[in-house]
């Protein structure tokens, strides 16, 4: 499995991952990028193939590395 989740401290509002991976980001009303498909928990995984790829293409681009991934769901 693979979850997700942005940190919004390190997100400088670059706009790479909404544009790699539209379905997967979005941005909240400050400009901060979050994970669309659980509101940025990181405990729904990412299962789809093609947005797998998606997911990897936006998750090299981020500048900051503010998009992060484990096998596991995050805690809150």
């Amino acid at each position: 499995m693979l979850y997700s989740k942005v940190i919004s401290e390190r997100c400088i509002a670059c706009g790479l991952c909404q544009l790699k991976a539209p379905d997967l980001f979005d941005y909240d009303q400050e400009g901060i990028a979050f994970f669309k498909p659980d509101h940025n928990r990181g405990c729904i995984p990412i299962e789809d193939p093609k947005e797998r790829i998606a997911f990897k293409t936006a998750y090299t681009a981020c500048p900051t590395g503010a998009i992060v991934r484990q096998s596991v769901p995050f805690l809150s």
